[in-house]
């Protein structure tokens, strides 16, 4: 099955007759760039951030010799040919941290060029292994790299990559044969180079080509979650008031407020359409989807225009955020006191007065989740289904959960307590573990099929959000001094393998970006704390969980 691709002109005519249904967007980004740079917001910076606000050395790398001919299209993954701002940073600075230094070289080796304008970041720059699709710009892996560069000042790349992105999402999208939603985000895109018509065209992958040929659906959450970072931290709410972008969100959200058979508020989703893109036994109600899609309705809710559309999405976002967090905070939230009501479960029972309303039998119970509560703690589980409870905890949903508000203030508490009381077991030697326990033997073949990639990622980033919006930056500070102890001198690898993440992974990437940029985001964050607000939601009074439970939720 061949990759969307959308021929872009670039033989200087003038000739536009390729991008037939596109010709608007490309009107408002000649615009846009005729426009002076979006004002930014005055904030009080500490002395530390403003040492780091400058902008990393010139980087000139010439390796695009090495790239891949196909029937004479050269794929650019563009090595940095320029920087995107034309001061340098303080030596100084530098100096003193040769970690950031080495981060910002790798990052802005990993820039993708696209009509001569940065568009995101490759998933990973690593010559010594095949490239597989480790050489496309990823939605979710370019998040924190675009957050490095607005925290540094570097706009244009952001807008050009939300631009690019919703282009890519009008698309024609099959996977054999099956048309996709309208509304889906692609998972990466690439550029492909034509020096024979001297074009490029965009090459964009809606799952038809990914691991397990799942479609992706933290993509669109991301772009929307993205889309409000850039205007937060900008100030320019142009871009998101823009046609275009509008209806992207109304596409995006159409998909997920959709009524179907569902009785539940949370997303039915696939194994493989998240970060974890590949089999790990989360098929069903994946914290980390809930808790993205929790988020994106949030931001949402503050970017969509008040017309005569934009009020019935807005109506339908409040009811579902209402129900949704009604739900995740009751039924997939365990500490010790709710770990106990379950042990004690009893089971087979009818009607609206229930305790146990998904039939959840005790004896499924893992042994390990009672060593693994703490006394003072708790997390949202992995998953809740009916007659199932997966209790493993995954790291991204539960920092995500902090970051929205979809946790309570005492639920981010408890979540920051049982990080700190199982220090060991969930950051170890290496932060962070994506998910824990690791499925061994006979479950592990069951769940994901064999796969050996079910180990510690970098979350440092959302670790250090969530340490910063809970009071606790000195978790954070611990955290970061641990991976500057290992990560430029491992060359920055896609994951760590060993219970402790001692070693470096056995089918890691070097250079891998999401490290990379992960590493500078929870770096300049710490050192500037104002830079939270980009990713960071407070619970808005007027869509504050104020729903009671009805007739068929009493117990």
């Amino acid at each position: 099955m061949p990759l969307n691709a959308m021929d872009i002109s670039q033989n200087g005519n003038g000739s536009r007759s390729t991008l037939e249904g596109f010709g608007s967007i490309f009107e408002i980004e000649d615009i846009l760039r005729s426009l002076d740079r979006p004002r930014t917001i005055n904030v009080e910076r500490n002395r530390s951030f403003e040492l780091l606000n400058g902008l990393s050395p010139r980087q000139f790398f010439r390796d695009a010799e090495n790239q891949a001919h196909l029937e004479h299209l050269e794929y650019v993954y563009s090595p940095s040919r320029r920087s995107i701002l034309d001061s340098p940073r303080g030596s100084s600075y530098f100096e003193s941290q040769p970690v950031v230094a080495d981060a910002w070289e790798a990052l802005r080796r990993s820039l993708v060029y696209f009509r001569g304008q940065p568009v995101g970041t490759i998933a990973a720059v690593d010559n010594s292994v095949e490239k597989v699709n480790y050489d496309q710009v990823f939605v979710r892996d370019f998040v924190p790299s675009a957050l490095a560069f607005l925290m540094n000042g570097e706009h244009e790349i952001v807008k050009n990559f939300l631009l690019k992105t919703l282009r890519l999402q009008s698309s024609e999208k099959k996977i054999d044969q099956f048309k996709l939603g309208e509304g889906v985000m692609p998972a990466s895109f690439k550029v492909l180079h034509d020096p024979v018509r001297n074009n490029e065209t965009l090459i964009a992958d809606f799952g038809e080509s990914a691991i397990g040929r799942v479609a992706p659906v933290d993509s669109g959450f991301w772009w929307i979650i993205l889309l409000r970072a850039y205007t937060k931290h900008t100030g320019d709410s142009s871009l998101a008031e823009l046609p275009e972008c509008q209806k992207g969100m109304r596409l995006i959200l159409s998909l997920c407020l959709s009524e179907g058979f569902d009785t539940f508020p949370t997303l039915l989703c696939a194994d493989g359409c998240s970060m974890i893109d590949r089999r790990m036994g989360v098929y069903g109600y994946p914290i980390e989807i809930q808790a993205l899609f929790f988020m994106a309705l949030k931001c949402a809710l503050l970017l969509i225009k008040q017309d005569d559309d934009g009020k019935e999405f807005m109506d339908r976002i409040v009811n579902r955020l209402q129900a949704l967090s009604f739900h995740m905070r009751s039924y997939f939230w365990l500490d010790l006191k709710q770990l106990n009501d379950i042990y004690r479960y009893k089971t087979e029972e009818y009607s609206h007065t229930a305790v146990n309303k998904f039939n959840v039998m005790p004896d499924s119970l893992p042994d390990w989740v009672f060593d693994f509560m703490p006394s003072r703690g708790g997390y949202f589980i992995g998953n809740v289904s009916p007659a199932r409870m997966d209790f493993r905890w995954f790291c991204l949903g539960n920092c995500v959960a902090i970051l929205s508000s979809l946790a309570t203030p005492e639920q981010s508490a408890a979540i920051m307590d049982l990080i700190e009381a199982r220090w060991e077991e969930l950051v170890g030697k290496m932060p962070l573990k994506i998910c824990y326990p690791t499925l061994e033997s006979h479950q592990w073949r069951i769940s994901t099929g064999c796969d050996p990639k079910n180990t510690r990622w970098m979350l440092i980033w959302l670790l250090t959000a969530a340490c910063i919006k809970t009071g606790r930056p000195q978790i954070a500070r611990r955290a970061i001094e641990l991976a500057e102890s290992r990560l430029s001198k491992d060359h920055w690898p896609e994951y760590y393998d060993g219970k402790l993440g001692r070693y470096v992974g056995k089918q890691a990437r070097k250079f891998q970006t999401w490290s990379i940029a992960g590493y500078l985001v929870a770096k300049m964050m710490l050192e500037d704390p104002s830079h939270l607000g980009m990713i960071s939601l407070e619970e808005d009074k007027q869509t504050k969980h104020l729903i009671k439970r009805s007739a068929s939720w009493t117990s």
